[in-house]
């Protein structure tokens, strides 16, 4: 059995994992730590967990447990690593956004691997310290890379994605609140959204010579949960020989599936797949890419890169079945 830690207990990321690890073969949850809900039952914050798991938040550490999971906000794994040591065997795998570009992957005697498993998959089997990749680079990434590995990207890309009110996080803000989100849209951080130093990262990993545009647009949807990404191109190839590079590239990539007819993020909310929609219209592809943030995007993928890490299945625990209605 895994013995795991879960650092910042009270977020959506973090019940997500509980949710996900409560019935993972080889997981035993040690501790959940949350200092604002310090000795309170976990379905205080989590109210889908009341009846399935009888365990009170912490505000104590176990340095000892073999995995803890960061899921603090954005910045603040450093100064929680700083502060408090874990044991030299001890995994580490970081939600936030601390560690995923290679500028930043070198802390404090850690290295820590980039952990996207269709592209790092090998290095994540041997990783102790891994950087979880953000939502909107898992979608965006897992649309581009077969073009990266093929060497056909050469002109820019145009990004348009949409995602659910829990990509930014459980405190409330204006943009979240229910009755501006309802029944709304709206984009932000548009051409500058952090998650584009990490998208262009990995298509240069496999494609060096790429030094085009990624022009993103990043949209609030007035959903809970999921990303819908479209992206276009111009590939000069024709849509079957597309399809078989996808296909390739993905063949031992269990969570990743790649269709030619229309797709919606139904088919992927509470799981841990991405669906990828291939289509062409003259010279320019069409690429969606439909994730769910919190499983993919954040968590489950955490799940499948600890999986990974302990050398088991890496979809162990996650059979993970969407609803389609």
């Amino acid at each position: 059995m895994i013995n795991i830690g879960i650092i910042g207990g009270s977020g959506y990321t973090a019940g997500e994992l509980i949710r996900i690890l409560m019935f993972h073969p080889n997981a035993s949850l040690d501790f959940v730590y949350s200092t604002t809900n310090a000795g309170k039952p976990l379905h205080v914050a989590h109210h889908d967990l009341m009846g399935d798991i009888e365990m009170n938040f912490t505000d104590t550490v176990n340095s000892n447990v073999n995995v803890v999971f960061l899921c603090l906000g954005h910045g603040k794994s450093k100064s929680f690593l700083e502060q408090n040591q874990f044991a030299s065997h001890t995994k580490i795998i970081d939600l936030g956004n601390d560690f995923r570009l290679t500028k930043d992957k070198e802390f404090d005697n850690k290295t820590f691997v980039y952990g996207l498993p269709e592209l790092n998959k090998a290095a994540i089997k041997n990783a102790q310290f891994i950087a979880n990749p953000g939502c909107f680079a898992t979608a965006i990434q897992l649309a581009l890379l077969p073009l990266a590995k093929a060497k056909i990207l050469t002109t820019d890309v145009h990004i348009n994605a949409t995602t659910g009110s829990t990509g930014a996080g459980v405190s409330p803000s204006e943009t979240t609140h229910f009755s501006w989100r309802s029944n709304n849209m709206s984009h932000y951080k548009a051409f500058e959204h952090q998650h584009l130093g990490e998208i262009n990262q990995s298509v240069n990993q496999l494609q060096a010579d790429y030094n085009n545009e990624l022009i993103f647009v990043p949209n609030r949807g007035d959903f809970a949960r999921g990303i819908f990404a479209t992206l276009y191109t111009t590939i000069e190839e024709n849509l079957e020989d597309v399809v078989a590079k996808y296909e390739a590239f993905y063949k031992d990539q269990p969570f990743v599936t790649i269709t030619t007819t229309g797709i919606n993020m139904k088919q992927v909310v509470q799981t841990n797949k991405c669906i990828i929609s291939l289509m062409k219209k003259g010279n320019r592809l069409l690429i969606t890419s439909v994730i769910d943030n919190l499983v993919k995007g954040a968590s489950g993928q955490a799940i499948q890169n600890m999986n990974l890490m302990f050398g088991l299945d890496e979809t162990k625990g996650l059979h993970l079945k969407p609803s389609g209605f």
